[in-house]
Protein backbone atom coordinates (compact mmCIF):
# COMPACT_ATOMS: atom_id res chain seq x y z
CA UNK A 1 0.00 0.00 0.00
CA UNK A 2 2.78 2.29 1.26
CA UNK A 3 4.59 1.71 -2.13
CA UNK A 4 1.60 2.44 -4.13
CA UNK A 5 1.19 5.86 -2.62
CA UNK A 6 4.92 6.14 -3.29
CA UNK A 7 4.87 5.32 -6.94
CA UNK A 8 1.72 7.74 -7.10
CA UNK A 9 3.21 10.97 -5.10
CA UNK A 10 6.05 10.42 -7.44
CA UNK A 11 3.96 10.22 -10.75
CA UNK A 12 3.45 13.62 -12.95
CA UNK A 13 0.22 15.39 -12.42
CA UNK A 14 -2.27 14.70 -15.25
CA UNK A 15 -5.52 16.84 -14.00
CA UNK A 16 -6.34 18.63 -10.57
CA UNK A 17 -9.22 18.87 -8.14
CA UNK A 18 -10.31 22.31 -7.76
CA UNK A 19 -11.91 23.16 -4.04
CA UNK A 20 -13.75 25.50 -4.91
CA UNK A 21 -14.98 28.62 -3.00
CA UNK A 22 -16.67 26.61 -0.01
CA UNK A 23 -16.89 22.71 1.10
CA UNK A 24 -20.08 23.71 3.22
CA UNK A 25 -22.79 21.65 1.06
CA UNK A 26 -25.41 24.28 2.32
CA UNK A 27 -24.07 26.86 0.48
CA UNK A 28 -23.54 25.27 -2.51
CA UNK A 29 -26.92 25.66 -4.21
CA UNK A 30 -27.60 29.62 -2.73
CA UNK A 31 -23.78 30.38 -4.04
CA UNK A 32 -24.83 28.54 -7.36
CA UNK A 33 -27.75 31.05 -7.65
CA UNK A 34 -26.20 34.29 -6.36
CA UNK A 35 -22.88 34.02 -8.53
CA UNK A 36 -25.08 32.82 -11.53
CA UNK A 37 -27.05 35.90 -11.47
CA UNK A 38 -23.93 38.02 -10.79
CA UNK A 39 -22.57 36.20 -14.06
CA UNK A 40 -25.86 37.16 -15.92
CA UNK A 41 -25.57 40.83 -14.99
CA UNK A 42 -22.14 40.75 -16.01
CA UNK A 43 -22.53 39.94 -19.28
CA UNK A 44 -26.02 41.55 -19.75
CA UNK A 45 -23.92 45.02 -18.62
CA UNK A 46 -20.89 44.70 -20.86
CA UNK A 47 -22.17 43.27 -23.50
CA UNK A 48 -24.50 46.16 -23.25
CA UNK A 49 -22.14 48.41 -22.75
CA UNK A 50 -20.17 47.70 -25.83
CA UNK A 51 -23.39 47.34 -28.25
CA UNK A 52 -24.45 50.44 -26.82
CA UNK A 53 -21.48 52.51 -27.73
CA UNK A 54 -21.19 51.12 -30.86
CA UNK A 55 -24.89 51.97 -31.97
CA UNK A 56 -24.54 55.78 -30.46
CA UNK A 57 -22.52 58.13 -32.62
CA UNK A 58 -21.88 60.52 -30.02
CA UNK A 59 -20.59 58.21 -28.13
CA UNK A 60 -17.53 57.32 -30.40
CA UNK A 61 -15.10 59.45 -28.44
CA UNK A 62 -11.79 58.32 -26.69
CA UNK A 63 -13.21 58.26 -23.50
CA UNK A 64 -16.31 55.47 -24.48
CA UNK A 65 -14.16 53.63 -27.24
CA UNK A 66 -11.89 52.77 -23.92
CA UNK A 67 -14.64 51.89 -22.01
CA UNK A 68 -15.56 49.83 -24.73
CA UNK A 69 -12.04 47.94 -24.75
CA UNK A 70 -12.49 47.76 -20.81
CA UNK A 71 -16.39 45.95 -20.91
CA UNK A 72 -14.91 43.47 -23.14
CA UNK A 73 -11.79 42.61 -21.03
CA UNK A 74 -14.19 42.28 -17.81
CA UNK A 75 -16.41 40.29 -20.54
CA UNK A 76 -13.57 37.70 -21.35
CA UNK A 77 -12.36 37.85 -17.73
CA UNK A 78 -15.27 36.76 -16.13
CA UNK A 79 -16.10 34.64 -18.49
CA UNK A 80 -12.96 32.52 -18.03
CA UNK A 81 -13.97 31.71 -14.49
CA UNK A 82 -17.26 31.67 -13.58
CA UNK A 83 -19.25 28.90 -15.53
CA UNK A 84 -16.22 26.46 -14.44
CA UNK A 85 -16.49 28.14 -10.87
CA UNK A 86 -20.60 27.39 -11.50
CA UNK A 87 -20.11 23.57 -12.16
CA UNK A 88 -18.31 23.20 -8.77
CA UNK A 89 -21.52 24.79 -6.67
CA UNK A 90 -23.56 21.56 -8.36
CA UNK A 91 -21.40 18.97 -9.31
CA UNK A 92 -19.31 16.90 -6.70
CA UNK A 93 -16.65 16.39 -9.85
CA UNK A 94 -14.33 19.10 -10.13
CA UNK A 95 -11.73 17.80 -11.93
CA UNK A 96 -9.81 19.97 -14.49
CA UNK A 97 -7.39 18.38 -16.79
CA UNK A 98 -3.66 19.82 -17.07
CA UNK A 99 -3.66 21.64 -20.39
CA UNK A 100 -7.10 22.82 -19.20
CA UNK A 101 -6.10 24.07 -16.19
CA UNK A 102 -3.05 26.06 -18.26
CA UNK A 103 -5.01 27.63 -20.67
CA UNK A 104 -7.45 28.56 -18.07
CA UNK A 105 -4.41 30.37 -15.70
CA UNK A 106 -3.11 31.88 -19.86
CA UNK A 107 -6.36 33.74 -20.41
CA UNK A 108 -6.80 34.63 -17.00
CA UNK A 109 -3.65 36.53 -16.81
CA UNK A 110 -4.14 38.11 -20.35
CA UNK A 111 -7.40 39.84 -19.42
CA UNK A 112 -6.16 40.49 -15.71
CA UNK A 113 -2.96 42.40 -16.39
CA UNK A 114 -5.06 44.15 -19.72
CA UNK A 115 -7.41 45.58 -16.86
CA UNK A 116 -4.77 47.25 -14.95
CA UNK A 117 -2.90 48.58 -17.85
CA UNK A 118 -6.50 49.71 -19.65
CA UNK A 119 -7.25 51.68 -16.67
CA UNK A 120 -3.88 53.46 -16.66
CA UNK A 121 -4.94 54.44 -20.05
CA UNK A 122 -8.18 55.68 -19.06
CA UNK A 123 -6.24 57.63 -16.43
CA UNK A 124 -4.23 59.24 -18.90
CA UNK A 125 -7.36 60.13 -21.42
CA UNK A 126 -9.47 62.01 -18.27
CA UNK A 127 -6.06 63.73 -17.55
CA UNK A 128 -5.58 64.88 -21.79
CA UNK A 129 -9.54 66.10 -21.49
CA UNK A 130 -9.08 68.10 -18.29
CA UNK A 131 -5.92 69.46 -18.46
CA UNK A 132 -5.31 69.79 -21.99
CA UNK A 133 -8.81 70.26 -23.12
CA UNK A 134 -7.85 72.35 -26.78
CA UNK A 135 -5.01 69.68 -27.81
CA UNK A 136 -7.34 66.97 -26.57
CA UNK A 137 -9.00 65.87 -29.98
CA UNK A 138 -4.94 65.77 -31.47
CA UNK A 139 -3.28 64.06 -28.44
CA UNK A 140 -5.86 61.55 -28.41
CA UNK A 141 -6.73 61.16 -31.79
CA UNK A 142 -7.71 57.82 -33.62
CA UNK A 143 -4.69 56.39 -33.99
CA UNK A 144 -3.05 57.01 -30.95
CA UNK A 145 -6.33 55.40 -29.08
CA UNK A 146 -5.42 52.17 -31.06
CA UNK A 147 -2.46 52.45 -30.64
CA UNK A 148 -3.22 52.63 -26.77
CA UNK A 149 -5.46 50.07 -26.55
CA UNK A 150 -3.14 47.53 -28.88
CA UNK A 151 -0.48 48.02 -26.30
CA UNK A 152 -2.69 47.24 -23.87
CA UNK A 153 -3.01 43.63 -24.91
CA UNK A 154 0.25 43.25 -26.32
CA UNK A 155 1.70 43.45 -22.37
CA UNK A 156 -1.23 41.35 -21.46
CA UNK A 157 0.08 38.75 -23.92
CA UNK A 158 3.48 39.14 -22.84
CA UNK A 159 2.98 38.22 -19.16
CA UNK A 160 0.96 35.81 -19.49
CA UNK A 161 3.59 34.11 -21.83
CA UNK A 162 6.08 34.87 -18.86
CA UNK A 163 4.11 33.46 -16.58
CA UNK A 164 2.46 30.42 -17.96
CA UNK A 165 6.24 29.69 -19.54
CA UNK A 166 7.35 29.29 -16.25
CA UNK A 167 4.56 27.11 -14.84
CA UNK A 168 6.05 24.57 -17.48
CA UNK A 169 9.00 24.16 -15.81
CA UNK A 170 7.55 23.48 -12.67
CA UNK A 171 6.77 19.72 -11.94
CA UNK A 172 3.58 18.77 -9.99
CA UNK A 173 3.95 15.28 -8.04
CA UNK A 174 2.98 15.60 -4.64
CA UNK A 175 -1.19 16.39 -4.85
CA UNK A 176 -3.17 17.28 -7.28
CA UNK A 177 -5.67 19.81 -4.92
CA UNK A 178 -6.04 23.36 -5.65
CA UNK A 179 -7.29 25.01 -2.75
CA UNK A 180 -9.23 27.78 -5.26
CA UNK A 181 -11.94 28.08 -7.68
CA UNK A 182 -10.06 28.69 -10.77
CA UNK A 183 -6.49 27.78 -11.52
CA UNK A 184 -5.15 30.64 -9.70
CA UNK A 185 -0.93 31.32 -10.47
CA UNK A 186 0.15 31.22 -6.94
CA UNK A 187 -2.26 28.38 -5.86
CA UNK A 188 -1.03 26.07 -8.77
CA UNK A 189 2.85 26.82 -7.18
CA UNK A 190 1.88 25.65 -3.86
CA UNK A 191 1.17 22.22 -5.62
CA UNK A 192 5.24 22.36 -6.91
CA UNK A 193 7.54 19.63 -5.54
CA UNK A 194 10.35 21.26 -7.27
CA UNK A 195 12.04 24.68 -6.90
CA UNK A 196 9.92 27.78 -7.62
CA UNK A 197 11.98 30.13 -7.01
CA UNK A 198 12.04 31.41 -10.40
CA UNK A 199 8.35 31.68 -11.02
CA UNK A 200 8.35 33.87 -7.24
CA UNK A 201 10.70 36.70 -9.43
CA UNK A 202 8.76 36.72 -12.50
CA UNK A 203 6.07 36.88 -10.14
CA UNK A 204 7.24 39.88 -8.28
CA UNK A 205 8.78 41.54 -11.11
CA UNK A 206 5.72 41.38 -13.27
CA UNK A 207 3.29 42.19 -10.32
CA UNK A 208 5.43 45.31 -9.85
CA UNK A 209 5.47 45.91 -12.87
CA UNK A 210 1.53 45.60 -13.82
CA UNK A 211 0.55 47.02 -10.54
CA UNK A 212 2.40 49.39 -9.57
CA UNK A 213 3.46 51.35 -12.96
CA UNK A 214 -0.29 52.01 -13.97
CA UNK A 215 -0.94 52.95 -10.29
CA UNK A 216 1.65 55.23 -10.64
CA UNK A 217 0.24 56.74 -13.84
CA UNK A 218 -3.10 56.92 -12.37
CA UNK A 219 -2.04 58.87 -9.25
CA UNK A 220 0.22 60.84 -11.31
CA UNK A 221 -3.03 61.44 -13.53
CA UNK A 222 -5.39 62.27 -10.95
CA UNK A 223 -2.94 64.80 -8.86
CA UNK A 224 -3.02 66.65 -11.62
CA UNK A 225 -6.65 66.18 -12.61
CA UNK A 226 -6.83 67.71 -9.50
CA UNK A 227 -5.17 70.89 -9.42
CA UNK A 228 -6.40 71.81 -13.09
CA UNK A 229 -9.93 71.59 -11.35
CA UNK A 230 -9.44 73.54 -8.68
CA UNK A 231 -8.38 76.47 -10.75
CA UNK A 232 -11.53 76.13 -11.92
CA UNK A 233 -13.67 78.91 -10.54
CA UNK A 234 -17.33 78.36 -11.49
CA UNK A 235 -18.83 75.48 -8.93
CA UNK A 236 -20.71 73.56 -11.81
CA UNK A 237 -17.41 73.60 -13.93
CA UNK A 238 -15.69 71.49 -10.92
CA UNK A 239 -19.14 69.52 -10.46
CA UNK A 240 -18.35 68.27 -14.45
CA UNK A 241 -14.81 67.70 -14.18
CA UNK A 242 -14.83 65.32 -11.01
CA UNK A 243 -18.42 63.66 -12.40
CA UNK A 244 -16.22 62.55 -15.09
CA UNK A 245 -13.27 61.19 -13.19
CA UNK A 246 -15.60 59.62 -10.25
CA UNK A 247 -16.88 56.58 -11.89
CA UNK A 248 -13.58 55.25 -12.90
CA UNK A 249 -11.79 56.42 -9.49
CA UNK A 250 -14.17 53.81 -8.20
CA UNK A 251 -13.54 51.16 -10.40
CA UNK A 252 -9.88 51.58 -10.26
CA UNK A 253 -10.06 51.02 -6.40
CA UNK A 254 -12.04 48.07 -6.30
CA UNK A 255 -9.50 46.26 -8.89
CA UNK A 256 -5.66 47.54 -7.90
CA UNK A 257 -7.24 47.34 -3.76
CA UNK A 258 -8.00 43.64 -4.47
CA UNK A 259 -4.66 42.28 -6.88
CA UNK A 260 -2.54 44.03 -4.72
CA UNK A 261 -3.45 42.06 -1.67
CA UNK A 262 -2.75 38.88 -3.28
CA UNK A 263 0.45 39.76 -5.57
CA UNK A 264 2.23 42.64 -4.31
CA UNK A 265 3.12 40.77 -0.86
CA UNK A 266 5.03 37.22 -0.10
CA UNK A 267 3.26 34.72 -0.65
CA UNK A 268 3.57 32.74 2.61
CA UNK A 269 1.69 36.16 3.93
CA UNK A 270 -1.39 35.24 2.62
CA UNK A 271 -4.22 32.79 3.71
CA UNK A 272 -6.19 30.70 1.69
CA UNK A 273 -9.81 31.92 2.47
CA UNK A 274 -8.11 35.38 2.05
CA UNK A 275 -6.99 34.93 -1.48
CA UNK A 276 -10.51 33.73 -2.49
CA UNK A 277 -12.07 36.65 -0.73
CA UNK A 278 -9.69 38.79 -2.48
CA UNK A 279 -9.95 36.85 -6.18
CA UNK A 280 -13.51 37.02 -5.84
CA UNK A 281 -13.80 40.72 -6.04
CA UNK A 282 -11.38 41.63 -9.00
CA UNK A 283 -12.56 38.24 -11.17
CA UNK A 284 -16.32 38.27 -10.45
CA UNK A 285 -17.79 40.97 -8.60
CA UNK A 286 -15.69 43.97 -10.20
CA UNK A 287 -16.46 42.59 -14.20
CA UNK A 288 -20.19 42.88 -12.87
CA UNK A 289 -19.79 46.42 -11.52
CA UNK A 290 -17.91 48.48 -13.98
CA UNK A 291 -20.69 48.68 -16.15
CA UNK A 292 -23.06 49.63 -13.20
CA UNK A 293 -20.85 52.36 -12.16
CA UNK A 294 -19.99 54.21 -15.57
CA UNK A 295 -23.67 53.64 -16.37
CA UNK A 296 -25.08 54.74 -13.54
CA UNK A 297 -22.80 57.60 -12.84
CA UNK A 298 -23.03 58.89 -16.16
CA UNK A 299 -25.52 61.60 -18.36
CA UNK A 300 -24.01 60.36 -21.73
CA UNK A 301 -24.99 56.70 -21.34
CA UNK A 302 -27.75 57.54 -19.43
CA UNK A 303 -28.81 59.63 -23.01
CA UNK A 304 -27.54 57.44 -25.33
CA UNK A 305 -29.78 54.45 -23.71
CA UNK A 306 -32.97 56.34 -23.84
CA UNK A 307 -32.28 56.83 -27.25
CA UNK A 308 -31.77 53.41 -27.95
CA UNK A 309 -34.91 52.71 -26.04
CA UNK A 310 -36.85 55.52 -28.11
CA UNK A 311 -35.99 53.89 -31.42
CA UNK A 312 -37.16 50.93 -30.82
CA UNK A 313 -40.37 51.69 -29.54
CA UNK A 314 -40.92 53.51 -33.11
CA UNK A 315 -39.84 50.28 -35.16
Amino acid sequence: MEDNMAMRNDSPVTEFILTGLTDWPELQLPFFFLFLGIYVVTVVGNLGMIILISLSSHLHTPMYYFLSSLSFIDLCHSTIITPKMLMKFVSENNIIFYSECITQLYFFLIFAIAECHMLAVMAYDRYVAICSPLLYTITMSHKTCSCLVGWVYILGLVGATAHTSCIFRVIFCKNNLIHHYFCELLSLLKLSCSSTYVNEVVILCFSAFNILIPSITIVSSYICIIISILRIRSPEGRSKAFSTCSSHIAAVALFYVSASVIYLQPSSGNSMDQDKVSSVFYTIFVPMLNPLIYSLRNKDVKVAMRKILERRKFI
